[in-house]
């Protein structure tokens, strides 16, 4: 038996957006994957974005979680799953004043590799350039929607 808490793995930490590895796609034979992601208060965790390759299933641990799925809009909190597939323009933000904490189930496996490859060009906490993390993106099938970012932030009071 293997018990894996979210303390004891990998990290790779965006300014806005905690990841936590609890089982690798290679754990999965590819199958899937599982991160925990923490949200700082009103923090934009991931502007508007769309997978290529996997569906994405965001089990709510603890606060408040905004999404947008395409042209809808929600709050989940603790015990809700939230359902983004690929393919659908989608974005989640802490929408409280307290942290939040997340499971998320990234199907098929891989694009948590995405996560680690990142977090050093956004270390400095302001825009990355687009000429380094343009081909992190493409290799992992991602278009991301910079724009999003202000109109988010601005409609839910959210820091960018």
């Amino acid at each position: 038996m293997q018990t894996i808490s979210s303390n004891e793995g990998d990290r790779a930490d965006f300014p806005r957006l905690g990841t936590s590895y609890m089982i690798r796609g290679d754990a999965t034979g590819g199958r899937f994957a599982l991160v925990e992601h923490e949200i700082p208060p009103r923090a934009l965790a991931a502007p508007t974005h769309t997978h290529q390759h996997e569906d994405e299933y965001s089990f709510v641990l603890e606060g408040r979680v905004g999404v947008q799925i395409g042209d809808e809009e929600a709050v989940a909190g603790p015990g809700e799953l939230v359902v983004k597939p690929r393919g659908i323009p989608h974005a989640f933000w802490n929408a409280g004043d307290e942290p939040a904490r997340l499971l998320e189930l990234i199907s098929p496996a891989g694009f948590e590799r995405y996560f680690e490859e990142m977090a050093p060009h956004l270390a400095g906490g302001g825009p990355p350039d687009p000429d380094q993390v343009g081909p992190i993106q493409a290799k992992y099938g991602l278009t991301m929607d910079r724009e999003s970012i202000g109109t988010l932030s601005e409609r839910h009071g959210l820091t960018g």
